[in-house]
């Protein structure tokens, strides 16, 4: 073994400094492989306590693991503006508030992890029950039948309240006023199928085409403060050739999105 002092004897090989990002891969590769090769070691040992402590490293180095995901996931997002970051489904949004409930979170941790402002959070919350198909807040499926939101609860419960056992969970339920038997909880949670959200069609943008010209037109619409009050004045730009707008702003195409 080396010590300390006799590092400075060992020479590096020239050039090293452009395997850099290479040996940082390889090096965590090696580690991977050590540590496999010794959880599988104490897994299969006859100590009862070795393979408990075995399981709990394991699972601490998974927990680790999901926080560097999503740490890279969200730094990803935050690189874009609140305004241009993607929105949230409506059953995606669900999932949030479902989420929030079984942590306990604030609107301000619930804005903070999900890359979202207290706001949003709090216009979510306050329109749980609206329906219609502009509902911000929905079910994967429509429930329309006692049994079928009985079967969601006792999914739901089971991935936000994994500890939860089905006698547990019936007790549960039963304060909640549902009534239901520690073997039909069982059934229900035995049934792993997730309805598929639906997925609603947009409808193509109409194109117009500038040929000549003042044959396209922009409209846009700002608020003005005047003597008289503030209110929406309208301003046209008429393309003076094709693809062109007034004050020589070039489009990306020849062709526009009508309104």
């Amino acid at each position: 073994m080396l010590r300390p002092a006799q590092f400075r004897l060992l020479p590096l090989p020239r050039g090293w400094p452009r395997r850099v990002r290479s040996a940082v891969v390889q090096v965590i590769s090696l580690a991977r492989i050590s540590l496999a090769l010794t959880q599988g070691w104490a897994s299969q040992s006859m100590n009862g306590q070795l393979r408990r402590r075995a399981e709990a490293d394991r699972l601490q180095s998974e927990i680790q693991l999901l926080r560097e995901e999503i740490r890279i996931k969200d730094a990803r997002l935050k690189q874009l503006e609140a305004h241009r970051r993607p929105h949230y489904p409506p059953t995606q949004r669900l999932a949030i508030l479902e989420l929030r409930a079984a942590r306990g979170w604030s609107l301000a941790q619930t804005a903070r992890i999900f890359l979202v402002t207290p706001l949003t959070i709090a216009s979510w919350m306050g329109r749980l029950d609206e329906e219609g198909p502009d509902s911000l807040v929905r079910l994967p499926e429509p429930v329309n039948k006692f049994p079928e939101l009985i079967a969601y609860l006792v999914k739901r419960l089971r991935v936000l309240c994994p500890t939860l056992g089905k006698v547990k969970m019936a007790q549960l339920l039963a304060r909640a006023g549902l009534h239901l038997g520690p073997t039909t909880v069982r059934r229900m949670q035995r049934d792993t199928r997730w309805p598929e959200p639906r997925k609603v069609l947009q409808p193509a943008p109409r194109i117009v085409t500038a040929r000549k010209p003042n044959h396209l037109w922009h409209v846009d619409l700002t608020t003005i403060p005047t003597a008289l009050g503030s209110g929406p004045r309208g301003f046209r730009s008429p393309c003076r050739r094709p693809g062109h707008f007034a004050g020589g702003s070039r489009l990306s195409s020849t062709t526009s999105p009508g309104v």
